[in-house]
């Protein structure tokens, strides 16, 4: 077991004799405030948060971050306040103690929500300081390493969480060392007789192996010296979970995945690196379209290294990594290198890097947190974020841009800028126009062609991978639909205000309040979105601020019809049922939550409530309609080669969009066809069907009631 002796021995390697003092100080407090205060497993408490201070110091974290980890429990767990933290040890410790103890667990209606939250939480103290993660992590890694004592299902949810949340976040920051045993202890927890099997299978090939490996090793070590390259081989071991997901998803059995040989080069410079490729190179063939060059290109994460597959012996596979130590440092330690480069007084533009990215990451997460609704779709986006495969595209300027596997162009804009993502309209890939769902390929140039009051699609949600891109969009709508329903709410209140000789603007502000309280509402914009969104009704709401008014007599109900122009948005919506166009008599029946949908007044679904104010409004078309109206129409035929063709051809000739096309054959002579076509107005749709007519096969045209 590990004492506070043994962590200062360790603490002697890189930090100040006082800074080890401190942290030798609040080991004592720690102690004291968890005094009798026992683990599951029936320690002393205080043996896990020396444990989790002894996790960061074999990171190198920095003596603040070594306080908080002893004291993360203190606030949450004793008597102790944040302000008398902050007495003993300073304000940054304080406020990294109180970060890690808000991600604690809350009451909430179901486990999903509470991690949701918790996450969120995590976010928040991220972006104060990114050390308050680092922190948790160690704090759950040694919770993993402690499961024994717990009871089976608790073990498999706390596994379960950490695989989907912590190893992912480990693996964004770059933190290699413990995303890599926080997979194995998950995989370990939730399919226990799986890992056991498959930790024995790989030690007996590692045995059987020993020799093969050996020759490689020394082969590619003596060649490196003949170059006159310092340079360490090193045999790899391969993570028993990503073992497992291979066999799992390339449907591989475990001698397929084995057969591959593994093998790390550490050098001294970046220069280096591309000589010992070509040493290698000449070693053993290479495997085309295998060389990946992340020293040029980082991942997000940071990592740095070549990677390349070799012909080996009798054709078997070898899989080589060459980095230099500094990036083995960063491929181990991530952000957290950050802190020990600090901590060594040296200037390492490459710890500081990782951890510039590791903050954009952080800032970006806020960002989509302030958009998200609630904090289950928020953790829905993060999700996609946090398995990134990633593509390298470039900018028109030459920039890099990382995203990941499966962007699109609409997901690239919304990487750029948000106002980009939004004002999208078109995209040229490689100089050449392309449709905005097309997959980027990595090495493409990406051109976004933006225009003035152009604005999101509600149909890319079905093709963007990003999460920024998905929670931009929804939030753009979430305020689009947002404005267009308060201005139809004044136009609706503003039409049952007019019945009795009253507008909303001569209402004086004393009679709205009651009238806002009573609706439970804060604020007249929310009472207007909440009418025009049909949870609320005009007639009603007019009739209440006007009960006691003064001469304030009702007018004949038909007066003053609302004018509907085409261009209202997502709270004006046209029926399928009877599918009007301009030039037909309408009316509108307020549906809940979905605003206004507008009907042909002859249509049956209208009969019961034609009458009913609270229910149907009096509507007539703008002089100047602007869009396209759907209709459908019903041809009778003659059977003739070509006519199909010849019809969709006239219908487009006469400016109007053929939508859909059904055909019901009646005999071995006559067929009915059924069009859905988008004209402008009646006059139009008149035209369409006279041409129709004049084709000597159409027997009959009739628009569908």
């Amino acid at each position: 077991m590990n004492t506070i002796d043994d962590l200062c021995d360790r603490l002697k390697g890189y930090l100040p004799a006082e800074e080890i003092q401190q942290v030798r100080r609040a080991y004592f407090y720690a102690e004291q405030a968890h005094d009798g205060q026992k683990r599951s497993s029936g320690e002393h408490y205080v043996t896990h948060p020396l444990a989790v201070a002894t996790i960061l110091a074999n990171l190198h974290m920095d003596h603040q971050a070594l306080i908080a980890a002893l004291l993360h429990d203190v606030i949450e767990d004793t008597g102790i306040s944040k302000e008398a933290v902050a007495r003993q040890f300073g304000e940054a410790v304080a406020e990294l103690v109180d970060g890690v103890s808000k991600l604690t667990q809350i009451k909430f209606e179901s486990k999903a929500e509470a991690q949701a939250e918790n996450f969120r939480k995590m976010v928040l103290a991220m972006a104060e300081d990114i050390r308050v993660i680092i922190v948790k992590l160690a704090d759950r890694l040694h919770n993993m390493r402690t499961l024994g004592a717990l009871r089976r299902d608790k073990k498999r949810r706390i596994a379960r969480e950490t695989l989907d949340i912590y190893a992912p976040i480990a693996n964004r920051l770059g933190i290699n060392t413990l995303r890599l045993e926080l997979e194995d202890l998950s995989f370990q927890a939730i399919y226990p007789m799986r890992y056991e099997r498959l930790r024995k299978a790989v030690q007996q090939v590692r045995g059987n192996r020993k020799e093969v490996i050996k020759k490689i090793q020394q082969r590619l070590q003596e060649r490196l010296e003949q170059d006159g390259l310092k340079g360490r081989v090193m045999g790899r071991e391969k993570n028993l979970l990503s073992l497992y997901r291979k066999m799992k998803h390339q449907k591989k059995s475990f001698s397929d995945i084995m057969d591959v040989y593994a093998f790390r080069i550490l050098t001294e410079t970046v220069d280096d690196c591309y000589r010992a490729l070509g040493t290698v190179h000449n070693t053993y063939k290479p495997v085309p379209g295998r060389f990946k060059d992340y020293v040029a290109i980082p991942k997000a994460n940071g990592y740095q290294s070549l990677h390349t597959t070799l012909f080996g012996l009798s054709g078997m596979p070898i899989e080589v990594q060459i980095r230099t130590r500094e990036m083995e440092a960063m491929a181990n330690n991530g952000v957290a290198a950050h802190w020990l480069y600090k901590a060594g007084q040296t200037d390492r533009p490459i710890a500081e890097g990782s951890h510039a990215r590791a903050r954009q990451w952080v800032k970006g997460l806020l960002e989509m947190q302030q958009r998200a609704g609630d904090s289950l779709e928020f953790i829905e986006h993060v999700k996609v974020d946090l398995f990134p495969d990633e593509i390298y595209v470039f900018t028109p300027r030459g920039d890099i841009m990382e995203m990941p596997k499966g962007s699109t162009p609409v997901d690239f804009a919304y990487t750029v800028h948000t106002d980009i993502g939004n004002a999208c309209v078109a995209c040229r890939i490689d100089r050449k126009l392309a449709p905005l769902s097309a997959k980027l390929q990595s090495g493409q140039t990406v051109e976004i062609i933006t225009a003035p009051g152009a604005r999101p699609n509600l149909a890319w949600l079905s093709f963007v991978t990003t999460a920024r891109a998905r929670s931009a969009i929804r939030h753009y709508i979430k305020q689009q639909q947002k404005t267009e329903s308060e201005a139809l709410g004044r136009r609706l209140l503003d039409k049952a205000l007019a019945q009795f000789d009253v507008r909303l603007e001569q209402l004086p502000e004393e009679r709205l309040k009651p009238l806002l309280q009573e609706m439970e509402v804060t604020s007249l914009p929310e009472l207007l979105e909440a009418i025009g969104l049909g949870k609320r009704m005009a007639y009603v709401v007019a009739r209440r601020l006007l009960d006691d008014v003064e001469g304030a007599s009702q007018t004949s109900q038909d007066e003053g019809s609302m004018i509907i122009h085409g261009t209202e948005g997502m709270v004006v919506s046209f029926a399928r049922c009877c599918r009007p166009i301009p030039g037909d008599s309408i009316l509108g029946h307020i549906s809940f939550g979905s605003g206004i949908v507008v009907h042909r007044d002859t249509c049956r679904n209208l009969a019961d409530i034609r009458d009913n104010p609270d229910k149907c409004v009096s509507l007539r078309w703008a002089d100047q309609t602007v869009g396209d109206f759907g209709v459908n129409l019903k041809l009778e035929i003659e059977h003739q080669r070509g006519i199909i063709a010849r019809i969709a051809t006239l219908v487009t000739e006469m400016d109007a969009n053929l939508e859909r096309i059904s055909v019901d054959e009646r005999d071995a002579r006559l067929s009915t066809l059924t069009l859905e076509v988008q004209v402008q107005n009646r006059v139009h749709l008149a035209r369409v069907m006279k041409k129709l007519r004049l084709i000597p096969e159409v027997s009959r045209v009739v628009r569908l009631r």
